[in-house]
């Protein structure tokens, strides 16, 4: 059994190999069709699982397979809005930003559907991390664009497909639930490239790399320590640690692009590591109170 200490730091890394994917995914989508990207990448991430849990697959319930594709269809529509979002806008940081508020969002979610009340702690750190991707998202005012409204729509759909993605990783094993989302996700891009896009001719080698470590480190190994971080561990803490990519976006942009860093989205970083501070230790300070009580 992994405990809890071990779940969250699988995510911070998941965190950071999401973080590496919105790299992974500019570069690569410079000389692919955007859906086609999308769905190269998530049908051959795929079918790198499905031999580790082919067995699973034959031994599953058909109805587990397919409310896990169900699930994979919520994240499919939220990757199809979020790539597009990615090739309308010039930087990357503010999209990142806008994401990660799914991550803030997903214990408000809980509560309606699973009835799982956020604990008290929350509400305390939820503030200040929504002031500060607030600020983080500031670059010498706020810039409406098509891309925030297309960012904002995926993002309430990742946050739905937190939660009934850590609903049913308790029941499907985490290497098929992962295959069946990631496949399905694959497909969905594919359909979209087919309708709407052109393929290329040629397709540049540096593409192909991207293309590469898309596949293998953004997608299969990053969704496959996610649903194993999830299984493991308290959404409310999931998501807060998850909040964390954003940074990773920014870190990576200031270095490979040179995207400028000023005051306040150093002040809005600082307010969101505060923000997981206060929600981590405070948690556990109320889960050892509660324990002497008992």
């Amino acid at each position: 059994m992994l405990s809890q200490r071990k779940a969250e730091l699988i995510l911070l890394l998941t965190t950071l190999l999401a973080g590496a994917g919105w790299v992974f995914s500019k570069e690569a989508i410079n000389g692919l069709p955007i859906f086609g990207f999308i769905g190269i990448r998530f049908v051959l991430a795929s079918l790198l699982l499905l031999p580790l849990c082919y067995k699973a697959l034959l031994k599953a319930n058909p109805k587990d397979i397919v409310k896990g594709s169900g699930v994979g269809l919520i994240l499919g529509c939220s990757i199809l809005l979020w790539i597009h979002a990615i090739s309308v806008s010039p930087t990357l940081g503010e999209g990142a930003f806008i994401m990660s508020l799914s991550m803030l969002i997903v214990p408000l979610i809980a509560w309606p559907l699973f009835k799982r009340r956020p604990p008290a702690i929350f509400w305390l750190s939820l503030p200040i991390a929504i002031f500060g991707l607030f600020l983080l998202s500031l670059s010498g005012g706020w810039q409406e664009s098509s891309s925030q409204i297309w960012y904002a729509i995926a993002s309430l759909l990742l946050a739905f497909h937190f939660n009934f993605n850590g609903k049913y990783s308790k029941r499907i094993p985490t290497l098929l639930l992962t295959c069946l989302q990631l496949f399905v996700i694959g497909i969905l891009g594919l359909i979209a490239s087919f309708l709407f896009e052109t393929i290329p001719p040629t397709v540049d080698t540096s593409i192909l790399i991207w293309l590469t470590l898309s596949i293998v480190l953004a997608t299969s190994l990053r969704y496959v320590l996610q649903t194993i971080g999830q299984k493991h561990c308290l959404p409310s803490i999931a998501s807060i640690i998850m909040i964390l990519e954003p940074l990773w976006v920014v870190i990576m942009s200031v270095i490979l692009y040179s995207e400028a860093m000023p005051i306040n989205k150093i002040i809005g970083g600082s307010l969101i590591l505060l923000s997981l501070l206060i929600f981590r230790v405070g948690g556990s300070f109320i889960a050892k109170r509660a324990e002497l009580k008992i």
